[in-house]
């Protein structure tokens, strides 16, 4: 046999070993899936009542109007059958080649193949007309009051991308040519990383983001030198070390959402904002709240505040021997924060000189793409789920959060891990987000039924402590700053909550990019710019249109406006005192409780 003979011989074989260890893990995955447990209807059924309830409007409105649906179908199908006589034409005239294709661009189908391959090109061509087809009937749809048509155009548009050809091995070029590079391969890593992702989540398949064994806690994430002066049930106190001789007086206290971890604030140096407010002369605090188990079913909103803010404030304010700090608080952080701030006022406390907000929502009224996740069905579900198990388990909303951009977090995730076979990615932020954080049952829905779907707080009143609390109560200094493409605090709602606050002195900032990326934006990239706008007395639009775009990160500007509100500066403080000594090294060791499943 010649050399290229022995080569092809050898990769039959390996393939043929390939096919046959395919065949073994198959068997696995039937073992998994065989001894899965069903989840429970407390869990599914907020998912399940979305898309059946969207189901059932559609039908409905069908069924009254049953001309225009039979008017929709006879153009769908004949453009079907158009596109098939075009394809088959070309066939005809001997061309292997595509008929036009007029269809948009699309990142899913950037593989050559689907331009230049007749039968990729089908496949495609007609998912786009399958697509506009299920789009243009829920358009069509009369009569349908704004939640009603939010939730059948989610309903939508999760079938139409579920249905992505990209999404099946055997209409993914990508995929395919890979298995053949590979010998097969890739088909055995894929089915081997979709067995490891069921095994360890108790057979639900979450797609893992992230390579975990590339992070370490205090190691190559969460690095900035500090230490936890103060513990409760509730929280740890991390108080970080100083980088500069003097620091500002007025100590600043920040708080992350509780539904993650805090070192998103912190992933690493070069793009720390912990670190770089250290750098600007500040002493810096931060929460780090405590990962609840079914043990914490009854904490609530109050504990949250009375042993979480109120405590931190109180011992920041010890530690460092002031009357005043500056607070931060971080999306649900930062609209509980506005309710500590009511509370504080009606109790006469000064103790927070100015408050910051990191996309932080007020007001409710608009419920943007949350409308579907937001009514009594998802949420009795939600409450039924927080009833049995104490908490309100992160594996759920990781999963309402990845159905909101299921191409970026669900499905090209899984294409990648399952059909190409390629390993988790070694990307910090994908692993912070997989670290999650469940929610204790009563303060979960204490949140969903009080602030989300009844909108007390810039209404009649948010009632905790015994009192009324308002946004109209929160009179200090504030400034609230935005993300431009939020999809979990769109600026616009951000920005008509905020207007409502009592402060006199309101500052408004709208950066560029999303929920993260636009709040951990440092100056050194000198990527996104921000814009801003003092005049705060008309609409969103209104504020946007008079806004001067700025370029680079918003840090500067907020430091510029924090600064003169921080006091003089004083000799750098070291993290506790006699009566906080150190209790461990950040970041600490609620950080690093995995979330109960």
């Amino acid at each position: 046999m010649t050399t290229s003979e022995d080569a092809a011989v050898a990769k039959l074989d390996k393939m043929s070993d390939n096919l046959k260890r395919v065949e073994e893990l198959s068997q696995r995955l039937i073992e998994v899936m065989a001894h899965h447990q069903p989840m429970r209807k407390s869990l599914t059924g907020p998912n399940e009542d979305v898309f059946s309830n969207a189901a059932t409007a559609y039908w409905a409105k069908a069924m009254e109007n049953p001309g225009a649906i039979f008017e929709q179908q006879m153009a769908f199908w004949g453009k079907s059958v158009k596109h098939f006589i075009e394809a088959q034409h070309m066939f005809a005239q001997g061309k292997f080649e595509p008929p036009a294709d007029n269809t948009p661009q699309d990142r899913r189908f950037a593989n050559p193949l689907w331009q230049s391959n007749p039968y990729f090109n089908f496949v495609k061509q007609q998912y786009m007309l399958n697509s506009q087809a299920v789009r243009d009937s829920v358009a069509a749809m009369e009569d349908l009051d704004e939640t009603q048509k939010r939730r059948i155009n989610y309903f939508a548009d999760q079938i139409v991308e579920m249905m992505c050809p990209t999404n099946f091995l055997s209409t993914n070029p990508d995929a395919l040519e890979k298995a053949v590079e590979t010998e097969g391969q890739s088909l055995v890593d894929g089915l081997e990383n979709l067995i490891r992702d069921l095994e360890e989540n108790n057979g639900e398949l979450i797609v893992k983001l992230a390579d975990e064994k590339a992070f370490e806690l205090g190691g190559n994430v969460a690095t900035t030198e500090g230490a936890v002066v103060y513990r409760n049930e509730m929280m740890e106190l991390i108080q970080f070390a100083p980088s500069t001789d003097e620091v500002h007086e007025i100590p600043l206290v920040i708080f992350p959402p509780w539904i993650n971890k805090y070192y998103i604030l912190d992933l690493k140096e070069k793009n720390s904002l912990i670190k770089w407010i250290v750098d600007q002369g500040y002493t810096v605090f931060i929460v780090s709240w405590l990962n609840p188990d079914p043990s914490h079913a009854e904490i609530g909103m109050e504990d949250y505040i009375q042993d979480g803010y109120l405590r931190a404030i109180e011992e920041v304010k010890s530690i460092t021997d002031q009357k005043q700090v500056n607070a931060v608080g971080y999306c649900i952080a930062g609209t509980t924060l506005n309710l500590t701030l009511s509370l504080m006022k009606k109790r006469g406390d000064k103790s927070v000189k100015s408050a910051t907000f990191f996309t932080t929502l007020t007001d409710f009224s608009d419920q943007g793409e949350f409308t579907p996740f937001l009514q009594n069905d998802f949420i009795d579900g939600i409450e039924r789920e927080c009833e049995q198990q104490g908490v309100l388990r992160s594996l759920i909303m990781q999963r309402t959060f990845s159905f909101l951009r299921s191409n970026d977090l669900i499905y090209g995730p899984a294409i990648k891990s399952y059909m190409m076979g390629e390993a988790p990615a070694t990307f910090d932020l994908l692993f912070w987000n997989g670290d999650g954080s469940g929610l204790p049952g009563k303060m979960a829905v204490e949140y969903l039924r009080g602030l989300c779907q009844r909108n007390e707080f810039v209404g009649e009143g948010f009632d905790l402590f015994g009192e009324k609390l308002s946004i109209k109560d929160v009179t200090i200094p504030t400034m609230s700053i935005t993300c431009e493409t939020d999809h979990i605090a769109a600026w616009k709602d951000c920005y008509r909550g905020y207007q409502q606050s009592g402060s006199r002195s309101k500052n408004f900032v709208v950066s560029e990019s999303g929920h993260i990326a636009g709040i951990v934006n440092p100056p050194s990239k000198k990527k996104y710019g921000h814009y801003t706008n003092a005049d705060m007395k008309g609409s969103a639009e209104e504020w946007m249109d008079g806004a001067t775009y700025n370029e680079g990160s918003w840090w500067p500007t907020w430091d510029a406006w924090l600064s003169p509100k921080s006091g003089k500066k004083v000799p750098a403080r070291a993290p506790g005192d006699s009566d906080h000594p150190v209790l461990c090294a950040a970041p600490g060791e609620y950080v690093k409780k995995k979330a109960f499943k």
